[in-house]
C-alpha cells in the first residue's frame, strides 16, 4: 500500500460496492479493528468503512491538533473515493469526529451513532496532563492501564487475548500522535452546538463506562433533538469490543431506520494489521433503551476580545484549575488586576506569533528565576511541561540559570522544580 497522504487518513472498505457507505471511527488508543465483532453482520447491509487515527495501526504519523482537522482529514479521504452521503458511527474519539461532521456537514451524514462520546470530554487539564506522561514516560503506562479503562473487571479477567491486544494497541501508537490526539480532546467542547446537530442520532454507552457514562450520554440527548439513548449493561468504555452482539444489533436496527439519503461509494485499501482476538465464550447483554429527559445544556463562551483570547491561552497554558482559583479569589478591588493580566499578559504578549509557546515557557522560568519570584515558578513548570517541554529540557534551562542568576537562586528553583516534575510526570497507579 502507497504511502497515505498527510491530508488523509488510512482506511479500508468491507462489504459489497454497490450498498450505502456506513463509516465506523475508532477511539482515541485503538484501531479500526475495534469494531471487527461487527462488521460481519453490518456489511450484510452497508459498506463499511474503517479508518485509523494518525499514527495508530500503522498508519503514517502526521499529528493532528484538533478534531476538526481530522474531521476535514477524513471527508478529503472520502472525496477522493467519490463518497458523498454516508452514515456515521464514532466510539470515543471518533464519536468526536462525528459530532464535528454533524455540525459542520449535515448534508452529507445520513444518521450518526456516538458510542461512549461526551460534548467535552473531561477536563482539558486531564488531557494535557496524560500528553505531559506520554512525553516523558512514553505509551507504556497509558497501554498497562488501558484495559482498566476501557473494559469491566469481569471482562478483563474473562477474556486475557482481548486484554493483552488492548494493551499492544496502545503500546505501538505513535507517542506524538497520540499526545496531538490528546491536545485536541483538550480543545473540544460542542456543548453549546448540540442544538445545530439534526441528524437522527443514536447515543450509545455501556452501563458501567467510567470514562464518557450514562451521565455524559443524557447530555447529548438533552442537547440533541433527533437523539435516542441506548445503554448496555455489563460493558464499559469500549462497548463494541465488550457486548458485540447488542452493539451490533442496536447500531443495525438504528441505521435501517434512520437512513435518510442515497449515497456514492468507494475503492477498497485492505492493510495488514492485527486483528481483534476472538473472544472466548463472549458475555452477551440485551440493551435497554431509553429517552433520557430534557435538559438546556452549558453555555460555552465564545472567545470575542482580547480578554476572551487571553483568557484561552492562560487557561491551555496554566491549566483550569489554577486559572479557576485565581479568578474565583477576584473581587472588586483585584479585579482590575485579573483582567489587565488576562489582556495584557496572555491576550497581547502569549498571544503573538513570534515565538512559540515552548520558547516563551523557557523565558519565562529563567525571567523568574533571575527576579526571585518562586511564588510562581511551580505553576510555569507545569506550564513548561504542557508546552512541550521535557523535564532533561526545564533542567537544562535552570542550569543555565545558575551560571547567569547564581547558584542560591538555582537551587531553590531546582527544588520547586523537582517536586511539580515528579508530580506530573508519575502515572497515576
Amino acid at each position: 500500500m502507497s504511502e497515505t497522504p498527510p491530508n488523509t487518513l488510512q482506511y479500508r472498505f468491507d462489504g459489497p460496492e454497490d450498498a450505502p457507505v456506513l463509516i465506523l471511527g475508532p477511539s482515541l488508543g485503538t484501531t479500526w479493528h475495534m469494531w471487527d465483532r461487527q462488521v460481519p453482520e453490518l456489511t450484510k447491509q452497508w459498506r463499511v468503512f474503517r479508518f485509523d487515527l494518525p499514527g495508530h495501526g500503522g498508519a503514517p504519523a502526521h499529528p493532528a491538533g484538533s478534531v476538526a482537522e481530522l474531521a476535514t482529514r477524513l471527508l478529503g479521504t472520502l472525496d477522493s473515493l467519490g463518497v458523498q452521503r454516508f452514515g456515521y458511527a464514532g466510539c470515543a474519539f471518533g464519536g468526536a469526529i462525528g459530532l464535528e461532521l454533524a455540525l459542520r456537514t449535515p448534508e452529507r451524514l445520513a444518521s450518526l451513532a456516538l458510542v461512549a462520546t461526551s460534548p467535552r470530554f473531561g477536563t482539558a487539564d486531564e488531557f494535557r496532563q496524560r500528553g505531559v506522561i506520554v512525553r516523558t514516560n512514553g505509551l507504556d503506562p497509558i497501554a498497562r492501564t488501558s484495559p482498566d479503562r476501557w473494559f469491566t473487571g469481569s471482562f478483563a479477567a474473562a477474556q486475557p487475548a482481548i486484554t493483552e491486544w488492548a494493551v499492544q494497541m496502545v503500546r505501538t501508537t505513535d507517542p506524538g500522535c497520540y499526545i496531538a490526539a490528546c491536545e485536541a480532546l483538550a480543545a473540544f467542547d460542542v456543548r453549546a452546538e448540540l442544538g445545530r446537530v439534526g441528524v437522527p442520532t443514536l447515543v450509545l454507552v455501556g452501563s458501567d463506562d467510567q470514562v464518557t457514562g450514562p451521565a455524559e450520554a443524557r447530555t447529548l440527548v438533552a442537547g440533541i433533538r433527533d437523539a435516542r439513548l441506548a445503554v448496555v449493561p455489563a460493558a464499559s468504555h469500549l462497548v463494541p469490543v465488550e457486548q458485540p452482539a447488542a452493539v451490533t444489533d442496536l447500531l443495525a436496527h438504528h441505521f435501517a431506520t434512520a437512513w435518510q439519503q442515497p449515497y456514492d461509494t468507494g475503492q477498497t485499501v485492505l492493510p495488514n494489521l492485527p486483528a481483534l482476538p476472538v473472544p472466548a465464550a463472549p458475555p452477551q447483554a440485551v440493551p435497554v433503551a431509553e429517552i433520557a429527559p430534557a435538559a438546556v445544556p452549558a453555555e460555552v463562551p465564545v472567545p470575542s476580545d482580547r480578554y476572551e483570547a487571553g483568557l484561552k491561552i492562560r487557561r491551555e497554558v496554566l491549566g483550569d484549575a489554577h486559572v479557576d482559583r485565581a479568578l474565583a479569589t477576584a473581587d472588586d478591588f483585584s479585579g482590575d488586576y485579573e483582567d489587565l493580566l488576562t489582556r495584557y499578559t496572555w491576550g497581547e504578549v502569549w498571544g503573538r506569533p513570534g515565538l512559540d509557546r515552548r520558547t516563551r515557557s523557557c523565558i519565562t522560568l529563567t525571567a523568574l528565576v533571575a527576579g526571585g519570584h518562586l511564588e510562581d515558578l511551580a505553576s510555569h513548570v507545569r506550564a513548561a511541561l504542557r508546552n512541550g517541554l521535557t523535564p532533561d529540557e526545564i533542567k537544562e534551562v535552570l542550569l543555565q540559570t545558575a551560571v547567569y542568576c547564581g547558584m542560591p537562586a538555582a537551587g531553590r528553583a531546582f527544588r520547586v522544580a523537582q517536586e511539580v516534575v515528579q508530580e506530573e510526570t508519575t502515572p497515576a497507579e
